[in-house]
Order: structure tokens, then sequence, then C-alpha cells
């Protein structure tokens, strides 16, 4: 009796634990299907990718007139007296900025110089809603170079500013 009771409970455990076994086989080939699909997928955005073939030459010849044209074009550049200004948030910073305005042509870069005390206002507006967690990054100041030339844009009737770079750029 005994014996049996050993028997009964060794295929118990035994069935336990094959099926114990198939469930980890599974799960470690679902894995490895997981970990090739993957594999796959980042090969093909990096080191697989291909660049698309220009179809038309046309079209070819068009694209490389236009950018020749438009590194021919000067850019008319306009550098901005320095601005100290207080940034919002506790602990009080001051941010000391000096950028220069790339206008589109000629008329834009006369107009932003007659438009002068407005457009200043414009930029301490926008320095003063900042605080140091919003410029202290890459993206925070690319973000604060977009809004300076946004609101600059909306100020200007006749000229487009077309980028804005920091000459200087210093937070204390």
């Amino acid at each position: 009796m005994a014996d049996a009771e050993q028997t009964t409970e060794g295929t118990e455990s035994g069935k336990t634990l094959d099926m114990g076994k198939i469930m980890s086989l599974l799960l470690a080939a679902l894995n490895l299907g997981v970990m090739a699909g993957g594999g796959f997928l980042i090969y093909n955005s990096t080191l697989g990718f291909e660049r698309p073939a220009v179809r038309e030459e046309k079209v070819f010849e068009g694209f490389k007139k236009e950018r020749e044209s438009a590194d021919n074009a000067e850019a008319v550049m306009y550098t901005m007296d320095p601005f100290t200004v207080n940034l919002n948030g506790s602990p009080r910073r001051v941010i000391r900025v000096e950028m220069s305005l790339e206008m589109l042509d000629k008329d834009g870069f006369e107009e932003v110089v007659t438009l002068g005390p407005s457009a200043r206002d414009a930029v301490v507006k926008i320095l003063n809603n900042k605080e140091f967690k919003d410029v202290e990054t890459i993206q925070g100041k690319l973000f604060l170079k977009d809004q300076i030339a946004v609101a600059l844009n909306g100020h200007l009737k006749r000229g487009v500013v077309k980028d804005v770079y920091f000459n200087d750029f210093l937070v204390q």
C-alpha cells in the first residue's frame, strides 16, 4: 500500500514537472521569437536602411538648382543688443542672452531695426515667463528660439525672421 502511494505521488509530481518544463520551453521559444523580431526591426531601421533613389532626373536637377540658389542667397543678419532678464521661479536666476536674427530679406532687416523697442519687449516677456528648468536643456533652448521667432514674426508686417541664433547664453 505504501508503495502504491509512492508511485501515485511520483507520477503526479512527474506530470507537474513535465508541465513546468513544457511551459518554460514555450516561454523561452516565445522570448527568442520576440527578440528575433525586435532585432529584425532594428536592423531594417538602421543598418539595413537604403535611401530612396530619385527616379526622375528632371526632378533631381530641379532640386540641385534650388539648393544652389538657396546657398548663393546671402543671409541678412541682425544682432540685437544683449538682454539681461530675471527668470521666473525660485531660486531667483538671471539670464543674459545675446542673439542674432536671420532675416529672409533686406526689407525685414529694416523693419526689425525700426521695430527696436517693441521687438525687445516681446523677447523680454518671453524670457520673463521662463524658468531655469525650461532653458537648461537643448530642447528647451530650441523651443525658446522658436518662440522668439514666432513672437517677432507676429510683430513684423513685411519681413520674416527665418531663424534665431544665440551668440551668448548665460544663466546665473
